[in-house]
């Protein structure tokens, strides 16, 4: 392992204004070691770039914070061009280190040690994965700064910035570029996409993961999109041993009959609502429960439905299913994340003393008050907004929890997105990735809105559905069928401009 960067004259000083947040302070080079893997019988050699970048105040040029990465870089073959992959992690708050040490990047954590990744997809693309304001070692200058980047808005010309400068600052501004978001950062993605194409930037692919916030919608996307959850309540009751075998002793089976029913049945019945009779009524209710794995009585007699949570408590009433991966009771326990940490300090030569945010608390630092800032999930402001007060966060809040969906609802319109982003690049490919057990998303649901999208829309988009819960990756067969998506992606990015 060779670094670069600042050499002999790395000591106190540099370390100094490597890890501070003066406004006065410029950010120093990033420092830059060389690895080696192994996929299959063939070595990948790479360069690993870990370091912050300093967003600034367009007018003054102060920064406002900085921006913590880690970059893996493949010298490309003659003629040969790679796209580069930004990806990060949702929350909000949390930072880039599942994705990369559990996910995709050159090296992964498994049974407590880091092993070389068969399914990383620097065999593809060059990646850079970004840990915004707040998480990880990015931070703001202040307080006051911190609450610039904690807002939807915020936090997308943020990100939209960060990877403008970066470019820039590396020399890749003519890179073809793919933009990965999982969960809460899908709709940073897709948002970040779209600023970037107006900006000129060459985005060529999009991978929006477990969250379809920005998608195209379609007319009746509410209803439709009800009657189509049938099929993903139907695989969560066949794993939970509820559903009755005529209607599937598989996930593709079950899937399959349930959104059949849910199609030619369920959804021309909720469209004359009110129109049916009691026993017709009573026929629809028995028939989604014994679809769903349900009793009758589960079933809401006025709308004939059921929201999602009371799904989840009535397939499971003894004890309620995790949010994110109905499979499991208790918070997923992922392979502790320290040692992807330890080799970012230590392998990669970037000697943070700051706490890792939030995988590292706040409480391992320095606060002689004894009093420690709040996570940034606690302090966010939902709003697309810059600036809304505290009366129209609580009525956005309110009329989202009316709804009975699992998820965060936010106050202003939506902020141009994938849709935006693909009317704005001819070519654009989007991969929207769902897993089958995440009852944040609906696989049934995304290939219902994939059989209504209209041209360009339906050419750019694919829906996948794999066999895990909101985090695809930590399943070993979903983890290699989504690092094959998306390569794919990024090599369908590295073709002739569109």
């Amino acid at each position: 392992m060779t670094r670069f960067g600042f050499g002999k004259l790395f000591g106190a000083v540099a370390a100094s204004l490597l890890l501070g947040s003066s406004a006065t302070a410029q950010e120093p080079q990033p420092i830059v070691t060389q690895h080696q893997i192994r996929i299959g019988a063939a070595p990948l050699a790479y360069s690993a770039e870990a370091g912050r970048v300093a967003i600034r105040d367009v007018q003054t040029g102060e920064p406002r914070g900085h921006i913590f990465y880690v970059a893996y870089r493949v010298t490309p073959q003659p003629g040969k061009v790679r796209p580069i992959t930004f990806l990060w992690n949702g929350g909000p708050g949390l930072p880039a280190a599942s994705l990369e040490f559990e996910g995709f990047g050159p090296r992964r954590i498994e049974a407590g040690r880091l092993i070389d990744n068969i399914d990383t997809l620097l065999t593809d693309s060059d990646l850079v994965f970004v840990d915004p304001v707040g998480t990880g070692f990015s931070r703001a200058v202040s307080a006051e700064a911190q609450r610039e980047f904690t807002s939807i808005i915020g936090d997308v010309a943020a990100t939209t910035e960060f990877i403008r400068a970066w470019l820039l600052l590396h020399g890749d501004e003519q890179k073809p570029l793919v933009i990965a978001g999982q969960s809460y950062g899908a709709g940073r993605a897709g948002a970040t996409a779209y600023r970037l194409i107006q900006r000129g930037f060459d985005v060529r692919g999009l991978a929006i993961i477990s969250n379809t916030t920005g998608l195209p919608t379609y007319p009746d996307q509410e209803r439709i999109a009800l009657a189509a959850h049938v099929g993903d309540y139907a695989v969560a009751a066949l794993y939970f041993r509820k559903l009755p075998a005529a209607f599937g002793t598989t996930p593709d089976q079950a899937r399959k009959i349930g959104e059949a029913w849910g199609r030619d049945t369920y959804l021309p019945a909720l469209r004359r609502l009110v129109e049916l009779s009691e026993a017709e009524r009573t026929k629809l209710i028995t028939d989604l429960a014994a679809h769903i794995g349900l009793k009758p009585d589960q079933i809401d007699p006025k709308t004939a439905s059921v929201t999602q949570g009371d799904f989840l408590g009535g397939i499971s009433p003894d004890k309620l299913p995790y949010y994110s991966d109905y499979r499991f009771f208790e918070p997923y326990k992922a392979p502790p994340l320290d040692l992807g940490i330890r080799s970012i300090r230590h392998e990669l030569g970037y000697p943070s003393d700051l706490p890792y945010l939030p995988l590292e608390p706040y409480e391992q630092g320095f606060a002689p008050s004894g009093t420690y800032p709040k996570s940034i999930n606690s302090s966010w402001t939902h709003s697309t907004v810059y600036g809304a007060t505290p009366g129209q966060l609580a009525e956005a809040a309110a009329a989202f929890e009316k709804t009975g969906a699992i998820g965060i609802g936010h106050y202003g319109p939506n902020l141009p997105s994938t849709g935006e982003a693909i009317g704005a690049k001819p070519g654009l490919k989007v991969l929207v990735a769902h897993g089958a057990y995440d009852p944040l998303g609906g696989c049934s649901i995304d290939a219902e809105h994939g059989r209504h999208l209209e041209p360009p829309y339906r050419e750019a988009i694919r829906f996948r559905c794999y066999l895990s819960g909101h985090a695809i990756y930590r399943d070993a067969p979903a983890r290699a069928e989504f690092a094959d998506d998306l390569r794919a992606l990024a090599r369908a990015a590295s073709g002739p401009k569109p």
